[in-house]
């Protein structure tokens, strides 16, 4: 017997990302949580810690019917540098010469 609509369905189709591979994505928008979303062929990935128009390599942690979630991967090191005053170092020698 059928209850129609209550029926689960837990494949939509193939995703085109994978959990545990690596994509370069740019990221598009911020979520209400504060984390940046890219799309690969229309599917949504929150990226932890991405900001808009940041272009990152990606590793997915997680792959959900609507939606993925990931961590940046070699971008993450130079996203908290940017919160460093080191990072502004060199913008302040510049500026002093």
């Amino acid at each position: 017997m059928s209850y129609g609509g209550f029926r689960r369905n837990d494949n939509f189709g193939p995703k085109p990302v994978e959990t545990g591979k690596e994509y370069d994505v740019q990221i598009t928008e911020i979520s209400r949580k504060g984390d940046g979303i890219a799309r690969i062929q229309g599917f949504v990935i929150f990226v932890k810690n991405g900001k808009v128009g940041q272009n990152a390599k990606i590793r997915v942690i997680q792959v959900g019917n609507r939606f993925a979630t990931a961590e940046i991967v070699d971008g993450a090191s130079g996203s908290t540098e940017d919160m460093t005053p080191s990072s502004a170092a060199p913008a302040s020698e510049q500026s002093s010469s």
